[in-house]
């Protein structure tokens, strides 16, 4: 390890983990790693750490953990470690205060080839709207989000029967990867950046929420299969079902199959047998594979039909 190529790590996940492990294990000094305080969990709601704090604990590595990153005693701490370089994989947006702190600069890596899918879900939306490449992208941090300067970029390729965690697990590599590509650049004075291109693009990742992942049954078939996929295994796509008495049936869906046909059935008709269950869109159908109803486990579609009466199900909305 050499002591003249000093880093501060900032992140959460277990996506920002293989990064700082990469540049950890590599020839950088990791001077401190920041993530977020612990939070209450789980049904007993008790402290939980995040990935990023457990992995740096194994490698008795400096952590802080601030409440507010315009703490002034943080940005003194942090002023103290005098690193050359921060690093930041899925962490918060940071403030002038620190980002602009270091000599060398402040890199994030991004889950997507920048401008397309800035935001906080690159990897959820580029699977939901049916991408067959992405890849990750690190850039300069400055005033905006996702905005800065690109430093370095690695693509690969999205199947179209992987869902969001296949692709998430191949990019949680390649990111780490470029995290230590990139350092090595910086340190080696081998890059240069170039500006971002600034133009609007419709390519969006906001944030999910429980709205946007409800399945839209007027979509078109493949749209309505790679929204599930886009969304498996976290945090999950979820439609209703209508019942015969008017009572609705939440359920979410983990895995489904497809078929493009003609059909003279309405958007949403369920049509069941004992082994399948399909819900007809306007240029197909959409076969559940994998679904889960409240009170209950994760199931195939056998289980779920074996013994239930799917004549009560009239519509799913």
């Amino acid at each position: 390890m050499r002591k003249d190529r000093d880093i501060i790590f900032m992140g959460t996940p277990q996506f920002a983990v293989e990064s700082l492990k990469k540049i950890h294990e590599s020839d950088f000094n990791v001077k401190a790693v920041v993530c977020p305080p612990d939070r209450p969990a789980g049904r007993g709601q008790k402290l939980q750490s995040c990935d990023v704090k457990r992995y740096a604990l194994t490698q008795n590595l400096k952590i802080l953990q601030p409440k507010k990153l315009k703490d002034p005693q943080f940005l003194d701490e942090l002023k103290e470690f005098d690193a050359d370089v921060f690093v930041v994989v899925a962490f918060r947006m940071l403030p002038k205060e620190v980002w602009s702190m270091p000599k060398k600069g402040t890199f994030n890596i991004h889950a997507s080839l920048l401008p397309d899918y800035r935001g906080a879900a690159p990897i959820h939306w580029a699977v939901m709207n049916g991408e067959t490449k992405t890849g990750v992208t690190s850039f300069l941090i400055d005033e905006k989000i996702d905005t800065g300067a690109i430093l370095l970029s690695k693509s690969c390729e999205i199947n179209e029967n992987e869902n969001v965690g296949d692709v998430h697990d191949r990019l949680m590599s390649l990111g780490a990867n470029l995290a230590l590509e990139t350092c090595t650049a910086i340190f080696d004075n081998t890059i240069q950046a170039s500006k971002q291109n600034q133009s609007v693009t419709d390519k969006k990742a906001p944030k999910l929420f429980k709205n946007n992942c409800k399945i839209d049954w007027n979509k078109s078939t493949i749209e309505i299969y790679n929204h599930i996929r886009g969304l498996s295994p976290y945090p999950i796509a979820w439609t209703e079902f209508v019942l015969t008495n008017g009572e609705t049936l939440s359920l979410k869906v983990f895995k489904s199959s497809f078929s493009l046909e003609s059909t003279n059935h309405k958007i949403g008709e369920i049509e069941s047998t004992k082994k399948v269950l399909k819900i007809f869109t306007k240029d197909g159908a959409i076969n559940l594979l994998e679904i889960q109803i409240p009170g209950k486990k994760k199931m195939n579609i056998l289980s779920f039909l074996n013994g239930i009466d799917t004549s009560k199900y009239v519509k799913a909305r």
